[in-house]
């Protein structure tokens, strides 16, 4: 019996001159690292336009290094947001693409073993639920939870109610679709982005009633994004993505994150990908990078902390962090 076709697609990342140039690095080299034998395309996206007031152009020696990796350099111009909002790089990205299978991961992300352990249905997309109740901040008086989301699916004729996840509590924040957009997927770039985009301008510029006491910055994309999911028949992920977040990524935000935080194994790749003379020369020039991997920093940042008792909220490491004096971006 023949064995099953394996899936083919596209992985994307955006990045720019300055901090996320030199993530791409670290997220390239450790993508051919765990996945030599890939038959998609990794695409690094990288915006343009004059939208954009700082420059954008990623520098020579590291497009150098993204290319070695064997990633394709893909402009795209910033038609709507650029400068005023740089999230909205990863919704305009997408029309860049082909109109195929795709995941995208923000590039702050590092992979520790093949994609191919993770079994992707691209007919129900999914995106990252490693995410904090950060977006809605309901008012004392109203609206709530309920009214805040409902006012959105209703907006773009989408079903609400088969969206909640009524194993929680009503207007407790995670009854409610809620992603990171450190990754997600779907099966057309294309039409993803061209929804989100939709959905996003929507918001933005044309921001419902319920939504006047919330902040849209810098949480656009993720307000937009489970919307974009659930309109295309997708939710929250299930086992089959446990990989993503888990074995086979690390969505690590900040290096000195990954050394407080995540896994022994995230910061082993890192450090292994950062090593090569052809990198380091490169890399070094990025502060973090210098500081946390070369001059050995990363080290003692991680001995400050017991990673089986991290603190629940984030922004306790960070500050924790900025004490040491070792936030560094």
């Amino acid at each position: 019996m023949a064995g099953k076709k394996k899936q083919v697609f596209n992985v994307v990342c955006v990045a720019q001159h300055g901090r996320l140039e030199y993530e791409a690095i670290l997220f390239t080299q450790s993508f051919r690292a765990m996945n030599p034998e890939f038959k998609g395309r990794l695409i690094v996206a990288e915006p343009t336009g004059a939208r954009w007031t700082a420059p954008t152009q990623i520098s020579d020696p590291v497009r150098a290094l993204l290319q070695d990796a064997g990633a394709e350099l893909m402009p795209f111009e910033n038609k709507h947001f650029g400068q005023i909002y740089p999230y909205g790089n990863k919704i305009e990205a997408l029309s860049a693409l082909p109109p195929e299978p795709f995941v995208f991961f923000d590039t702050d992300t590092v992979f520790t073993a093949p994609l191919s352990e993770v079994k992707f249905d691209f007919k129900r997309p999914a995106a990252s639920m490693r995410r904090e109740g950060t977006w809605p901040e309901p008012p004392l008086y109203g609206p709530g939870y309920t009214a805040i989301w409902k006012a959105l699916y209703d907006r773009f004729g989408l079903d609400f109610d088969s969206s909640l996840d009524k194993s929680q509590f009503d207007e407790y924040w995670q009854r409610y679709l809620y992603f990171n957009a450190g990754w997600f997927f779907g099966a057309d770039a294309q039409a993803f982005g061209k929804r989100f985009m939709h959905y996003a301008h929507s918001i933005r510029w044309d921001t419902p009633d319920e939504l006047a006491s919330q902040s849209l910055d810098p949480w656009l994309d993720q307000v937009a994004l489970p919307l974009v999911i659930h309109s295309f028949g997708g939710g929250r992920p299930g086992p089959e993505l446990a990989g993503l977040d888990g074995a086979v990524s690390c969505h690590y935000r900040a290096l000195p994150l990954l050394y407080a935080r995540e896994s022994d194994a995230a910061v082993a790749m890192v450090e292994q990908v950062a090593a090569p003379n052809v990198v380091k020369k490169v890399l070094k020039a990025y502060e973090p990078a210098k500081r946390l991997i070369y001059q050995n920093k990363g080290a003692k940042l991680r001995a400050m902390f017991d990673r089986d008792d991290l603190p629940r909220r984030e922004q306790v490491l960070r500050n924790t962090i900025k004490r040491a004096g070792l936030w560094l971006r």
